[in-house]
């Protein structure tokens, strides 16, 4: 069976010559990777065996997490019947992991009686990215939320007193206290809480097909769950609210389950 590995997959074929009606893919097949295929209308399409939700055009979107094996199989069965299956090399990636010892136990365990609002608020989360719609702004470009420098990447994770914590798996870029945060994409809010005990001001934005943003340590929040917003639209200011060592924001993008790298799928940092 062929293996297909690369960074940056665009108009490929999964089927050789043998087909008029090649499907394409485009996005890195590496670990926090998202990629975008397109395949004939009424195909279907499945991922390691769980099945894989086509927009009436063809075009699915699929992801990798942080640690994902180093295959994956994608099969299509197309309208005629006719099967094709590849095995997908994803690339493997190589984090920064910092190890803190000595330090307070209150600084590394949260107090009991927090526990209870840690859990409601990380249901809340959950529920809200789960709760996806028929959009397909993924299918765009997607643009930068904030301006300034990027002081947090995706897949770095700190040990306290020899407790792995769990990996950072956003984008923080920093920028003066009150910068507005902007959408990185149209779609509709599914969550905006004000003030999380991590997160502070915190919006998660559906995409569609399962692709959600999720934008946190804000100072304000200035919409609303169920508003539609624009790509690049103010959805609130950005601060260090939350748990935060200074004014920034943290960018977290989600296929589903799945926890992407934002920074995968952007171009360069725009100028001030």
């Amino acid at each position: 069976m062929p293996v297909l590995a690369a960074l940056c997959l665009l108009g490929l074929s999964l089927s050789g010559a043998a087909r008029s009606d090649p499907v394409i893919l485009s996005g890195p097949l590496t670990q926090g990777g998202m990629v975008i295929g397109r395949t004939e209308p009424d195909a279907s399409v499945t991922l390691d065996g769980e099945p894989l939700r086509v927009a009436p055009d063809g075009r699915f979107v699929f992801g990798f997490n942080r640690d994902a094996a180093p295959e994956a199989t994608l099969a299509i069965v197309h309208p005629d019947g006719t099967t094709e299956t590849r095995t997908l090399a994803v690339v493997q990636r190589h984090y920064d992991v910092q190890r803190i010892d000595g330090l307070p136990p209150s600084k590394v365990t949260p107090p009991a009686d927090l526990l209870a609002r840690l859990a409601r608020e990380r249901a809340a989360v959950a529920d809200a990215r789960a709760d996806t719609g028929d959009g397909m702004a993924w299918a765009a470009p997607l643009a930068w939320p904030a301006v300034g420098p990027v002081t947090g990447v995706y897949g770095s994770q700190r040990i306290l007193n020899g407790e792995p914590r769990q990996p950072h798996y956003g984008v923080d870029i920093a920028a003066p206290e009150g910068s507005p945060v902007r959408a990185p994409a149209a779609g509709r809010v599914v969550l905006a809480e004000p003030a999380f005990y991590y997160e502070g001001g915190i919006v998660i934005i559906d995409h569609g097909y399962g692709v959600s943003s999720t934008l946190f340590h804000m100072q304000r929040v200035d919409v609303r769950a169920g508003e539609s917003v624009s790509q690049g639209q103010p959805i609130g200011l950005l601060g260090a609210a939350g748990r935060a060592s200074g004014p920034h924001v943290d960018w977290r993008m989600n296929w589903n389950g799945v926890r992407l790298d934002p920074a995968l799928l952007m171009g360069p940092m725009p100028a001030k």
